[in-house]
């Protein structure tokens, strides 16, 4: 993928609610927060409520969830309109194929990465199970990747950027999307320290990158369903279904190296190949000018510091 022909500066929005003049940092924080409630309620209200009326299986956890997620895309897109008086770049449909694709590719690159580097030192054993149902899992990776995507990146990192630039956006977003898997099964603060770092700066370097969500959303999707239905390990401290092997953290080893009972994810392996990612990108949209903060179709603010 070409970056330099394919992405776009990341909106952050200039029209209405965001327009320039006095608090407008205030006004983006509120925007923030009403963005959130509105695109995380009907988007989890729907899921739960196709979850109980529809017949029990995988398929409807498929449908329940990935309803939800379009959900959250269109409200998303609606509000963006509505209260920002501008199209949504940020989910631009033309760019989706090519991105998603190739996000799914290096989500699915890293995770098996990491579990190269555990087989390496020995810190797991693997097991193949064979032929397992995809459904269920399907729509657990599509959920994860696309609702908190909008909600993290596309939102929350978006509006702090607005507000008090991009060295405050990364830092409140990646601590808050580590900080909310602490309410996941077998989390530690260490498993949330991974999170934040390994993840959360790394997808939202993505969406700085590429001014789009979708390379974030299919790395996203790709990590998660590599890691819980190629592999079979635990997906941030839950069992996401049926899969293909099962992957165990060999005992006598401390959890920081195979993350325990949370999953890879909270280990040094994961920490460390999420982080190399995650800078990297970073540069690269450093080097592509993507953290100067468009002021409007004439021109670009001076650039801020350097992350």
């Amino acid at each position: 993928m070409n970056f330099a022909n394919r992405t776009i500066p990341l909106a952050l929005g200039e029209r209405r609610v965001l327009h320039p003049g006095p608090l407008r940092w205030l006004r983006a924080l509120g925007w923030m927060v009403l963005l959130f409630v509105v695109v995380a309620v009907p988007a989890y209200s729907a899921i739960g409520a196709l979850t109980a009326v529809l017949p029990e299986g995988a398929v409807t956890s498929l449908i329940a969830n990935a309803s939800g997620a379009v959900i959250s895309l269109v409200l998303y897109a609606l509000l963006v309109w509505g209260g920002e008086a501008r199209r949504p770049t940020e989910l631009g449909l033309r760019a989706a194929p090519v991105e998603l694709i190739t996000g799914l590719v290096i989500g699915a690159a890293m995770f098996a990465t990491v579990m190269g580097l555990m087989a390496v030192f020995g810190l797991y054993d693997f097991v193949w199970k064979g032929a397992a149902t995809i459904w269920e899992l399907l729509g657990f990776t599509i959920q994860s990747g696309v609702v908190e995507e909008v909600l993290t990146r596309a939102i929350i990192l978006r509006l702090v950027w607005r507000a008090f630039g991009p060295w405050a956006a990364f830092a409140v977003s990646a601590a808050l999307f580590g900080a909310l898997h602490l309410s996941n099964p077998n989390a530690t603060p260490f498993a949330a320290l991974c999170i934040a770092v390994e993840a959360g700066i790394m997808l939202g370097a993505f969406y700085a990158l590429t001014g789009r969500i979708w390379v974030s959303i299919g790395v996203h999707a790709a990590w998660n369903f590599t890691q819980g239905y190629l592999f079979g390990a635990a997906v941030s401290g839950t069992d996401f279904g049926p899969s293909l092997a099962t992957s165990t953290a060999r005992g006598g080893f401390h959890p920081w190296l195979t993350g325990g009972a949370f999953g890879p994810e909270a280990s040094v392996p994961g920490l460390l190949v999420g982080t190399l990612v995650g800078v990297g990108v970073l540069w690269l949209a450093w080097k592509a000018g993507r953290f100067t903060r468009p002021v409007g179709p004439e021109g670009l603010e001076p650039p801020t510091r350097p992350l």
